[in-house]
């Protein structure tokens, strides 16, 4: 099975497939290879035999084995990979779309293990777990000290197994302990999908799994014939399987058209993708957004859509990853992905970004600046767009930049603390909740009682910012996550502008003039 995934350690198209030919994959025939490789085989293990037998410090063999393959595969991108048996399993379960545990999102607030919201419908949220909740300890031992990934891993358990937690709980002096079972929580990769006003739906896909063609089919059909215009948010989607990506891009083209285009050495690797059944003629105004984080099988959808001038793309320059992997199950439940080929889109576009003579660090996340010399190509309309580095939208937005104290107040979580201590105070859900200037007060007094340290122009200048994240936050704690998400929305510069622009996505399906200053013709500059 193919996927596309951008993540830190694993990335672009994957495909799962049986290892032939043992580890170093398929037969050698040149006698000299085989010598070459027998050579380095037994210089390997003689480095390592000494290492075990003399090496000052008793070694962890497996884990010396397993960093030594994750260096090797560096070597050749930075995408191809290894995994032992714990981080192909938890892989394997991620693309599936559903694991065991409590059904609660949660962050490190101040070092603190912290519940950001519970899942509806989860073991969790029929415990009352609430927003705020601090998980103080596990089976007993406290979990100050550990890392979310730590938290995470003793939270997840086989179904109908049992975890005792407790619970620290703004307005209740005593820790809350509670034995939760665990049960199957569905990870949707459509989280929201809405009205955001009449005729206008959203609809936000976190992810490409076994359950995204699916979800999104469900969320179109929920919207149904109201639907005047959708926007199509894929920002921080770091991609997924390969056929969700296509079965999505589907659902917005016509039969036929391709999706993208594959190239490697292999013949097995040249491979072209069309939609294989196309929308049924319906077309409404569509808008993509788009930023830095939306990879791989993101892309693949974006490209495409783009290329067949099917709707517009708002935000930032897509992640760049345009690189094909396969990914082998090895023995004793391992795996190694490995890069295989490369993708196109629909005109020929490679995104890959140039990773050459840059380090990991540099290539994934500084990225300096866009390429001044791309290659153009066309689109079916015969608009330019352009290859190498990333998904260029059509129209680029940058996201709200944040101050020296907004960021002091976030990495506090100042305001989140102090919509959750007055949730215990006003227990009264208020759907229609705003600012006042007597909780701004109260909020005033509750930084001074943390210790903060502030000037008052800190927070004169700063009023709207932190009017808007307490509504988001009373939102979150109280109503519910897709009212936040909307709240959210209200002060998204990137969503403003995809809303903006929807006459234009409406005029471009309907094949109507429009004006090519709105279009791509500038974008690469």
């Amino acid at each position: 099975m193919q996927r596309l995934r951008s993540w830190t350690t694993v990335v672009t198209v994957i495909v799962i497939a049986s290892l032939v030919g043992g580890f170093w994959g398929r037969p050698v025939q040149a006698t000299a290879q085989s010598n070459v490789r027998e050579h380095l085989v037994n210089v390997y293990s003689q480095v390592l035999d000494l290492a075990e037998k003399y090496y000052a410090d008793e070694i962890n063999v497996e884990k010396s084995v397993h960093a030594s393959l994750r260096s090797m595969l560096k070597t050749l991108d930075p995408h191809s990979n290894f995994f032992d048996a714990k981080q192909f399993a938890q892989f394997r379960e991620d693309q599936r779309g559903n694991f065991y545990g409590l059904g609660i999102i949660i962050s490190m607030k101040n070092a603190k293990p912290t519940v950001i919201t519970p899942i509806p419908g989860t073991p969790a949220y029929r415990l009352g777990i609430r927003s705020g909740d601090v998980i103080a300890r596990i089976e007993g031992s406290p979990t100050e000290g550990l890392d979310i990934q730590e938290v995470v891993e003793k939270l997840r358990g086989p179904k109908g197994t049992v975890v005792n937690i407790s619970i620290d709980r703004a307005g209740i002096p005593k820790l809350l302990d509670m034995a939760v079972i665990r049960d199957e929580i569905p990870h949707h990769s459509v989280p929201f999908a809405f009205f955001f006003r009449p005729g206008i739906g959203y609809i936000k896909l976190s992810t490409f799994n076994e359950t995204t063609n699916r979800e999104v089919q469900e969320s179109l059909e929920e919207l149904g014939t109201d639907l005047k215009g959708l926007i199509f948010d894929l920002r921080f989607n770091p991609g997924g399987y390969l056929q969700a990506a296509i079965q999505v891009a589907d659902k917005f083209l016509e039969k036929g058209q391709k999706v993208l285009i594959t190239d490697g050495r292999t013949a097995s690797a040249k491979q072209s993708y069309e939609a294989p059944r196309g929308s049924g003629g319906v077309r409404f105004p569509l808008v993509v957004l788009i930023n830095t984080g939306s990879a791989s099988a993101s892309e693949i959808v974006a490209g495409a859509i783009q290329d067949h001038d099917r709707g517009m793309l708002v935000g930032e320059v897509s992640f760049g990853k345009g690189l094909v992997q396969t990914v082998y199950p090895l023995d004793n439940g391992a795996g190694v992905s490995l890069t295989t080929a490369k993708w196109h889109t629909p005109s020929g576009r490679l995104i890959q970004r140039d990773y050459a003579n840059q380090s990991y660090i540099d290539y994934y996340y500084a990225r300096n600046k866009d390429p001044e010399k791309r290659q153009v190509y066309k689109t079916d309309s015969g608009r330019e767009v352009y290859g190498g580095g990333g998904i260029t939208p059509d129209f680029q937005v940058k996201p709200n930049k944040i101050n020296e104290f907004q960021l002091l107040l976030t990495s506090k979580g100042m305001i989140f603390s102090f919509i959750r201590t007055y949730n215990a105070n006003h227990p009264t859900v208020d759907r229609k909740f705003q600012t006042t200037p007597e909780i701004l007060e109260e909020f005033r007094t509750y930084l001074t009682s943390q210790k903060l340290v502030f000037k008052e122009s800190d927070f004169t200048d700063n009023l709207d910012f932190i009017k808007f994240q307490m509504r988001y936050e009373y939102f979150l704690s109280r109503v519910g996550q897709a009212e936040a998400h909307k709240v959210f929305l209200e002060n998204d510069p990137q969503f403003a502008k995809a809303l903006e622009v929807l006459p234009q996505a409406k005029a471009l399906i309907s094949r109507d003039p429009v004006d090519p200053d709105l279009l791509v013709k500038k974008q690469g500059k």
